[in-house]
């Protein structure tokens, strides 16, 4: 089997691009792109050099994909991610399903069904997950007030930003920002 085009599980940011292009290089494989969850190589990989990927892949948390489900659930994910991360699920005017099956031209009931059997969860809680991930982050760095995160993150209003982050934590926004402004650094500790 050779491969020109790699899928990777596990890649959700910037940085890992950046490790998975180091990795690569570092094998003597050139790549013409390197994006979330997919690797694009100059020539096809044999299986010993499919081998030799698996392994730095595997060493740095990532995992070589070869099902074709799994290489659809891991789009899915990305999607989801990028939308999270740049902002952009507030600048959509369609909801996540409609944008979901847009860009795989695939009914959207196919891939929830699919996420669901494979992922134990629905596409709408793993969004809620990421959301709620971004949000701790944004709380974490201190740059924007509570209200500007749920703007960024498409939210309909502040409470419920607060509603869906207290159910999903067991406390408020502010409550996650206090015990956070405490915590004390692991290499202080």
């Amino acid at each position: 089997m050779n491969a020109s085009e790699l899928y990777i599980k596990n890649m959700v940011c910037p940085r890992c691009i950046k490790v998975v292009r180091d990795e690569l290089a570092n094998l003597g494989i050139e790549t013409e792109e390197v994006q979330l969850g997919k690797a694009v190589l100059k020539q096809p990989a044999d299986e010993h050099k499919l081998s030799l990927i698996q392994q730095a892949l595997e060493n740095n948390g990532f995992e070589l994909l070869d099902d074709r489900r799994s290489k659809l659930i891991e789009r899915i994910k990305i999607l989801i991610i990028d939308l999270i991360r740049n902002g952009e699920i507030a600048e959509m005017h369609v909801n996540v399903s409609h944008y979901l099956s847009e860009q795989l031209h695939m009914d959207y009931g196919y891939l929830s069904t699919l996420f669901s059997s494979v992922e134990g969860k629905t596409i709408e809680r793993f969004v809620i997950g990421q959301k709620i991930e971004k949000v701790k982050e944004l709380i974490s760095y201190d740059e924007m007030s509570i209200k500007q995160i749920a703007d960024f993150l498409g939210y309909s209003s502040l409470q419920a930003l607060s509603s869906q982050f207290k159910k999903e934590t067991g406390m408020t926004p502010s409550d996650f920002k206090n015990q956070s402004a405490h915590r004390i650094s692991i290499d202080k500790i």
